[in-house]
């Protein structure tokens, strides 16, 4: 029998989070990968550094890459340091690579990064989704909802401290 998976991930340290992804895409489903990096890389993202902001993943045969992230070069490196935006793979099992090239291929979905992080084993790893695109009355409704609550917010606390 296998074993459930939890709601949530194990996240000790955040390194780079993709906010605007959620605000861009509505998320189906979200997993959870490894990535395959260099030691430079692993140090650079210890110390904080690091963008997902522009990248997303890619389906080559039977594995999947993150595309366009950024891991900036490691400060105390030398002559062996990382190459910024090479194209990392991603460590996944392999009804999950296949479940996303499905959704890919059939469904015109894409593979967004969410954030990228540490969990409590000290690896780094990624988190991504199958997502669809938003239309552009989709984002105007999302703020009006977002602006709605917050004003919502802001009548009933004036209404309780008065």
């Amino acid at each position: 029998m296998a074993r459930p998976r939890p709601e949530t991930f194990d996240k000790k340290k955040i390194v780079a989070e993709n906010r605007r992804a959620r605000f861009e895409f509505f998320i189906e489903d979200v997993f959870e990968a490894g990535i395959a990096l260099q030691g430079t890389e692993v140090k650079a993202l210890r110390g904080g550094e690091g963008s997902i902001a522009e990248s997303y993943a890619e389906v080559k045969g039977n594995q999947i890459f993150l595309v366009n992230s950024n891991i900036p070069e490691y400060s105390h490196g030398n002559r062996e340091n990382h190459e910024p935006k090479r194209p990392r793979k991603l460590l996944l099992h392999e009804r999950e690579i296949t479940k996303m090239h499905t959704a890919v291929e059939r469904q015109g979905m894409t593979i967004v990064p969410l954030m990228v992080y540490f969990n409590s084993k000290g690896r780094a790893k990624v988190e991504l989704a199958i997502a669809k695109g938003k239309k552009l009355h989709d984002k105007r409704e999302v703020i009006k909802d977002r602006d709605w609550k917050r004003d919502a917010a802001r009548i009933m606390k004036d209404r309780n401290g008065s």
